[in-house]
């Protein structure tokens, strides 16, 4: 089945490569290279201009980075294919001031963005009429909020890049990869919804709700959007849909989506999307071979847009996706509130009892086996609360780019204890209600309201349990 899908996808791209190409252009033999600089929001930035051998002015395409450091030489395999086959093409450092792990500003890349375009605009071997930009993954929104914002943007080409908001397309990514290392059990679920709701109020995951769809309803410039046939890191169907309805709504009638045959999220050669085939090396990492027809679907609809003859829109059919993306359940708000709550309520008992300890003052007619549930359900509590959070962000803050030790029926063996002592903590509450009703009439005031709080707060527990996926 997976054979029949691939040699369908290839035909299809094929079609779709066909639509947008009436006259292929020729394939150059040699280019040239020139470092340049240009400054944006008071940040120099440093590139490479690779330039067709053949002589005359050419359209020409700025790259725009995907996540992380995006130093150059991670999109040299792109620069130097399009420049081959007679596109102009500016690969640059991304900036560094402004942009970090908790801190990106996708305005100011699109200003970046909108600087090269500039610079490419000013050289003489460049049609200033046809210069535009492309996109890959983060770069995916970018590009078109630097569309929609100048309209010397000629046209726009995305690799990988979600119709969806940042937040949302990392947990269906998680979900994805998670899966990949055979963890089926609740964990994906506590991820993608209380788990992601959490880290945004953090703040700690910047753009997380940045929307794309008010963004590509204001693009009129041609539009070539493209997935790799096996990309697991964007919901590739659902944002080829939310990309042709938005860029219908600007009245834009050259919007092309298609997929790439054989390719992962880079539009690189891959199996299952997680691996790489061949390809240049980059940070120790094979970045895989350009995908089957890629490039030449790239630049041969960036020749038919500059010659004026920009394709009518057309949409080839998503392969099979294995999941939706969903939005994150929850409010940030709420879930900030119950954890402070559970904290507060689960730590109240130790403390207070270690105030009385300072105080000198007895707690002779709280009998030891009501103490002792007491600082069970304390103590449990607050392990699993703290070791469910934890469990959940790490996977959020890392990426989940290593595979857990050990697996066990699903889940991550962490996990699997956090589950053992979320059950756990059940049973201690149950113990400490029993306890305390046999000993009623030997327990003082005040330890009746230390007992309450902690009560209460295990009734709370369950609920929030549920919602972070513990006794599921």
């Amino acid at each position: 089945m997976r054979v029949v899908h691939s040699v369908l996808a290839g035909l299809l791209f094929a079609l779709a490569a066909a639509a947008g190409i009436a006259n292929a252009q020729p394939v150059q033999q040699d280019m040239t290279e020139t470092e340049v600089a240009f400054d944006s929001h008071g940040v120099t930035l440093r590139g490479t201009v690779f330039t067709p051998a053949s002589p005359g002015r050419h359209p020409a395409v700025v790259l725009i980075h995907g996540s992380g450091p995006g130093p150059r030489a991670e999109y040299l395999p792109e620069a130097q294919a399009f420049a081959r086959a007679g596109v102009t093409t500016l690969v640059f450092d991304k900036r560094t001031i402004g942009y970090s792990t908790t801190h990106r500003d996708f305005s100011l890349l699109a200003d970046d963005a909108l600087a090269g375009v500039a610079l490419l605009r000013t050289r003489t071997d460049v049609d200033p009429a046809a210069v535009g930009l492309w996109g890959f993954s983060e770069g995916g929104w970018v590009a078109p909020l630097a569309a929609a914002r100048s309209p010397e943007v000629a046209f726009v080409v995305t690799i990988g890049g979600s119709g969806r908001t940042p937040l949302r397309t990392q947990t269906w990514s998680l979900r994805n990869r998670l899966a990949h290392q055979g963890i089926t059990g609740s964990l994906p679920a506590a991820v993608a919804g209380p788990g992601a709701q959490f880290i945004n109020g953090t703040g700690l995951f910047p753009e997380a709700n940045f929307d794309p769809a008010p963004v590509l309803a204001q693009i009129h410039a041609p539009v070539l959007a493209l997935w790799g046939e096996h990309d697991v890191k964007v919901p590739a169907a659902e944002s080829a849909e939310i990309f042709q309805s938005e860029l219908a709504r600007a009245g834009n009638h050259s919007v092309t989506t298609c997929f790439v045959p054989g390719a992962g999220h880079n539009g690189h050669r891959t199996t299952d999307g997680f691996d790489s085939i061949g390809g240049a090396v980059f940070d120790g990492k094979p970045l895989g071979e350009l995908g089957p027809g890629y490039a030449d679907v790239i630049t041969d609809w960036i020749h038919a847009v500059a010659d004026g003859r920009p394709p009518a829109s057309s949409a080839v059919p998503a392969p099979p996706e294995t999941s939706l993306s969903r939005a994150p359940d929850g409010r940030p708000a709420y879930e900030y509130a119950a954890l402070a709550f559970l904290l507060i309520g689960f730590a109240a008992y130790p403390l207070s009892a270690a105030a009385r300890m300072l105080l000198r003052r007895s707690d002779t007619r709280r009998p030891s086996s009501v103490r002792w549930a007491a600082r069970s359900v304390s103590a449990l509590g607050l392990a699993t609360v703290l070791g469910g959070v934890a469990c959940v962000e790490w996977v959020l803050v890392t990426g989940a780019q290593r595979a857990p030790a050990v697996v066990l029926l699903g889940q991550p063996l962490q996990w699997l204890i956090v589950h053992i002592l979320a059950a756990t903590v059940l049973l201690a509450v149950a113990a400490l209600a029993l306890t305390w009703w046999r000993n009623r009439n030997r327990i003082d005031a005040i330890s009746r309201a230390q007992l309450a709080i902690l009560l209460l707060t295990g009734c709370v527990f369950v609920p929030w349990a549920l919602h972070w996926q513990l006794l599921r």
